[in-house]
């Protein structure tokens, strides 16, 4: 693949008719019936929609493949338990259009990488398995088997095992990544990247050297029953609706809220639940009861300041910190107020962002309130301090008391479906060895206890031509990563990529020199394997695993499942040298889960558990108090402010979702929380700053960002003047991941710092 084929495929810089409205200061309600229905309709069947809604998110039911919030222990909405996007996602994974093979013949991969990201995706599903031959320009079809010897062929061809890397998206289900982690590992190498690398890693390390376990550790009934909630860095009424749902209960009970975010976010502002015509009528229910409009990166500078402010008040009156708490559960305390006390809290203040005004109506309710959640996502994830930025959270929790109590603790909100539970069950390039230990006692061979590539190392591996085949299950892997036009000739290097997909994405269009697209069922379509229609389960934000059973029949009758997929090739692969019977795990995922329940902790009879219509809730020691920490206590922890500086004329970009969008999937063109319709190329500015750059409303701007000596360029990108702190700006990604350095990630996690990019702004 050519270096302009590859500019080509991952550039298209076209405009459409951008419009730009006042944002509203009201999420859900009429608004979000209307997106939803008008969706439903124009691209799944209408003899699909009613099923899909009766039983999305429900007891019994299929879950949703969009976010990972979860589903209420009790009653759920007959309604419809599931949001806009949730619907939304549903209408993507369940076109009713089909593509096969007489779309790849009219439709060579040169000609599709002219489509936006948008166009690609509303193609529709894919129905049959795909090959692009070396030197082809069209893909054309192939069969199961010769596809699976395809992938068997380059994998045993490898000088070592360590020159594949297996990449595995959040939508995948436990028992197909079990399964995949298990033949990845006895294949011989630990080469599994994940989104997780992409998103939350920083929350997994941070909560694990803090608490002991990579995972919140709050329940959904915690946030009705919370006093103060604090979301920073999070957009739920896109990313998470049904939160909205819950907050709303926690403003019931007396609860209050704080956000913190560079951009304000209408979800967050004001919600109405559009299945309550009382509040339909009468306007929703007020959130958020202070707002910070904290400057990008400030979050660390921002807790310090508060910090600052609590040990002041401490050290006057003795009733601010959760002294008992600390005492018994706690390790660090003086080493931490030690380090404290070195730092100023004007100063602190200042590189927030924040005014005095604002920051004291934060703190009278911090300094008032001990049953304190603390949620976030990625706005504080994707950092080079991320880290940094959740041990922050922490502290403020650990002095308050706040962690392992009713109401109170940390609510790191996930992405995609499964996301959390694909590292639960073995999806992770550096795995504890307790647990690889587990794998051999099961299946007589021993795992690689080297650490493998996570996501930025395993870029680097295909660029560097050490990596030669490319294997992603599930997700759009070019459009999710940073560094675009690296990211892409390191695909471009492999000699095989294969993407396990139910739609065409951008990933399918920058390939190997030889490349695959094995069509998947959907998560709403039935599993018939030899023993029946077959469940699968899930693990939520909140570590509730739940069961999902599909209630379609299949789209195409050459569609497999990512179970039967991957034992498939692992059949193929590893023939007469594996221990392990492949093709009974396809035949029968009880089989799967009954391994699943000797192998992972917490999954202990793991069929019986899977019946219960709720679900089960693994266990979780920083919910109990029981820190699985080095020091077998919650850890007080030392954090730096960030160490850098805008040069003269430079932003700090953020990369955001629009409304219509999820993770890289993009349902439509609008972001109608944002006032901004039929157009993704464009970047969110202060005003101020445009005045200082002469810049009009609408203007078509370049974007250059400059790292370590390499500049970077994303062209074409028109200006919306926005409410955004002063040097400050955003956009929407994928399409400014171009500008997202590959060496610029999170400190210990390697989370890439897509949140906090320098860029410049230079007019055409």
């Amino acid at each position: 693949m050519s270096k302009s084929s590859i500019d080509k495929a991952l550039t298209p810089e076209k405009f459409e008719n951008l419009k730009t409205k006042t944002p509203p200061i009201n999420s859900a309600g009429l608004g979000g019936l209307k997106a939803a229905t008008t969706h439903a309709i124009k691209y799944i069947k209408p003899s699909n929609i009613l099923k899909i809604s009766k039983n999305l998110n429900q007891k019994g039911g299929f879950d949703c493949p969009g976010c990972a919030w979860p589903d209420p222990d009790d009653d759920r909405s007959s309604l419809g338990e599931y949001c806009e996007n949730g619907l939304k996602a549903m209408a993507e994974e369940m076109q009713n259009k089909l593509i096969n093979r007489e779309f790849f013949a009219n439709n060579s991969v040169d000609s599709l990488a002219e489509l936006s990201d948008f166009e690609i995706g509303k193609s529709g599903r894919l129905s049959e398995p795909m090959f692009l031959p070396e030197g082809a320009t069209h893909y054309q079809p192939i069969s199961w088997d010769d596809a699976f010897a395809k992938v068997a062929e380059h994998l045993n061809a490898l000088n070592n095992p360590d020159e594949a890397v297996f990449y595995t998206s959040g939508r995948t289900t436990n028992e197909a990544a079990f399964l995949y982690q298990l033949f990845v590992r006895e294949y011989g190498t630990s080469n599994l990247p994940d989104c997780s690398n992409m998103c939350h890693e920083a929350s997994g390390s941070a909560l694990s050297e803090t608490l002991g376990i990579g995972k919140g550790s709050v329940t959904l009934d915690d946030l009705y029953k919370a006093e103060l909630v604090i979301v920073v860095g999070q957009n739920p009424g896109t990313n998470h609706p049904r939160m909205l749902s819950a907050l709303e209960k926690t403003k019931k009970n007396g609860g209050k809220i704080i956000t913190i975010n560079p951009l304000p976010e209408a979800g967050l502002i004001k919600f109405t639940d559009p299945q309550n015509p009382i509040k339909m009528l009468t306007g929703g229910t007020k959130l958020s009861d202070v707002f910070v409009p904290i400057t990008i990166n400030g979050d660390v500078a921002f807790f310090k300041a508060l910090l600052l402010k609590l040990l002041e008040k401490e050290e006057d009156t003795e009733n601010v910190f959760d002294r008992a708490f600390i005492e018994e559960y706690t390790n660090g305390l003086e080493d931490f107020i030690s380090d404290l006390k070195t730092f100023n809290f004007n100063d602190c203040l200042a590189a927030s962002g924040v005014s005095r005004e604002t920051f004291d109506e934060v703190f009278d309710l911090v300094l008032n309130k001990n049953k304190i959640i603390i949620c976030w996502a990625m706005g504080l994830t994707q950092h080079e301090n991320a880290v940094d930025n959740i041990r922050e959270l922490v502290n403020l929790l650990l002095l308050k008391g706040s962690i392992g109590k009713e109401g109170a603790g940390t609510c790191p909100v996930r992405g995609h479906s499964n996301v959390q539970g694909d590292r639960t069950v073995g999806i992770w390039e550096s795995a504890p060895q307790a647990f690889l230990d587990k794998i051999e006692a099961k299946y007589g061979f021993k795992p690689s206890p080297k650490h493998g590539y996570s996501v930025i190392d395993a870029i680097k591996a295909m660029y560097e031509k050490k990596a030669k085949v490319f294997f992603g299950l599930g997700g759009n892997f070019i459009s999710a990563v940073p560094d675009t036009a690296y990211s892409a000739q390191a695909m471009a290097n492999c000699n095989l990529t294969v993407h396990v997909s139910t739609k065409l994405n951008r990933s399918h269009v920058v390939t190997g020199k030889e490349a695959l697209i094995l069509p998947c069922l959907g998560r709403a379509e039935k599993d018939y394997q030899k023993t029946g229609v077959q469940t699968q389960s899930v693990e939520n934000s909140m570590g509730v695993v739940s069961s999902t059973k599909g209630v379609l029949e299949p789209c195409s009758d050459t569609l497999m499942s990512e179970v039967a997929v991957v034992c498939g090739i692992a059949e193929a692969t590893l023939k007469g040298r594996s221990k392990i019977n492949w093709l009974a795990y396809r035949d029968d995922y009880n089989l799967v889960r009954d391994d699943i329940a000797e192998v992972v902790a917490g999954f202990e009879n793991f069929n019986t558990k899977i019946k219960q219509p709720s679900g089960f809730y693994l266990p979780n020691g920083a919910r109990v108090r029981d820190f699985k920490t080095k020091t077998g206590k919650a850890n007080f922890s030392i954090n730096k402010l960030p160490d850098w500086k805008l040069k003269e004329g430079e932003l700090v970009m953020m990369t955001i979702r629009s409304h219509d969008q999820f993770n890289t999937t993009i349902y439509g063109l609008d972001d109608r929380y944002r006032g901004v319709f039929n157009e993704r190329r464009i970047i969110f500015m202060n005003r101020e700053d445009m005045k200082l750059r002469s810049l009009e409303e609408h203007e078509v701007v370049h974007l250059k960002s400059e790292h370590n000596g390499v500049i970077r360029k994303a062209n074409n990108f028109k200006v919306v003047g926005y409410d955004i702190p002063k040097n400050c700006c955003a956009t929407y990604f994928p399409e400014t991941n171009v500008l997202v350095p590959l060496d610029s990630f999170a400190h210990t996690a390697k989370t890439p710092a897509s949140k906090s990019v320098r860029i410049t702004v230079e007019k055409c």
